[in-house]
């Protein structure tokens, strides 16, 4: 296999992760970090939190929700489902039985830093550990980013990894979320990737273009266009509210510019369990070019046992989308279980 040259010797700093270089970046600054302001601009008092509100800094996931995500919430409306899904809540506190921190078996899964490989032919990298808004049934919130790269070359380790298995065809950017980096560092991870010859498929998953509709961008969709393996971009909605206004029209752009786009969405109590809400995700998404993709059951992370819907739940709701909606418009009801060779059916009628 030919020589590749590495990646510049350069850091990752926290430039590239938020700032005010940019407008995305200027708006991530503008983020609303506090409980406190999140009920002063909703008009709400933290008595009315079913179950009681939690401090901001619990479990060390602080508060974090972007101006245009706040924009699509209810005023006034203690139960608004874009709100249940940042709001911290007393449950998070709660000790139960299967909820653990690391639910999906990332550790065990840990090929090189930086690097889980669960999946045959595919390698997930950890590209950045941020992100622009902490869901509260994050699967990843207790993951140790600190012990992954950091800075660019640090990642050629792991890079050449898998450029010596010929087995790998597809790498998935996550995190976090890779979009957290700015152009000039997403570039620079993509072209190296894109010169290890046998890949033919960069996948990116990613929240940005919901909760932060303005990072994507021309030079962006430029970007991703222009590299030689094919990029598939999987972004995370979980309920119709969310694909309003700005975050609608990056969508479309995503999906003009030539991008094939997915969506894949927890499952979640109060926010999306009801045909209504599913329905309505669905018929928006496929609306702006956006197929629906997996429809996730909660991953049993520590905190986040409040948010859990049964699957004889899960079923009916995915039985009467079909009666509903064309094939192509029902998401895959699917769980991740440690150690599986793929995503395991939950239904499969």
């Amino acid at each position: 296999m030919n020589p590749v040259s590495a990646l510049p010797q350069s850091s990752i700093t926290a430039d590239d992760l938020s700032g005010v270089g940019q407008p995305w970046q200027r708006d991530l600054s503008r983020a609303i970090r506090t409980s406190a302001e999140l009920f002063k601009r909703l008009g709400l008092q933290p008595e009315q939190v079913a179950g009681g509100l939690a401090d901001d800094e619990i479990r060390g996931f602080p508060v974090l929700v972007p101006e245009s995500f706040l924009a699509r919430m209810r005023p006034g409306d203690p139960t608004d489902p874009l709100l249940l899904q940042v709001l911290p809540r007393q449950e998070e506190r709660e000790t139960v039985d299967g909820f653990v921190t690391d639910a999906v078996g990332d550790l065990h899964a840990r090929r090189a830093p930086g690097i889980l490989q669960k999946y045959h032919g595919r390698v997930l990298l950890i590209a950045a550990g941020a992100c622009a808004v902490h869901c509260r049934y994050c699967f990843r919130r207790d993951y140790p980013y600190s012990a992954e790269p950091h800075r660019l070359d640090d990642w050629e380790v792991s890079l050449r990894a898998i450029e010596g298995d010929g087995d790998v065809q597809e790498v998935i950017l996550s995190g976090g979320d890779p979009l957290m980096l700015n152009d000039q560092r997403l570039e620079q991870l993509c072209r190296r990737i894109e010169q290890i010859p046998q890949i033919e498929r960069v996948r990116i998953h990613t929240r940005l273009p919901i909760v932060l509709p303005s990072r994507v961008t021309e030079s962006l969709t430029g970007l991703l266009t222009g590299l030689r393996p094919q990029v598939v971009m999987v972004v995370h909605a979980n309920h119709p509210a969310e694909i309003q206004g700005d975050c609608r029209d990056a969508l479309r752009r995503l999906v003009a510019a030539g991008l094939p786009v997915l969506n894949q969405a927890v499952l979640l109590r109060g926010v999306n369990d009801s045909l209504a809400a599913l329905e309505g995700l669905s018929r928006s998404l496929i609306n702006v070019g956006v197929m629906p993709y997996y429809l996730h059951q909660l991953d049993r992370v520590s905190g986040t046992a409040h948010f859990e819907v049964s699957e004889e739940l899960g079923r009916r709701l995915i039985t009467e989308l079909q009666a509903r909606l064309p094939g192509y418009a029902v998401p895959k009801y699917v769980r991740e279980i440690a150690g599986d060779s793929g995503k395991t059916p939950v239904f499969s009628g």
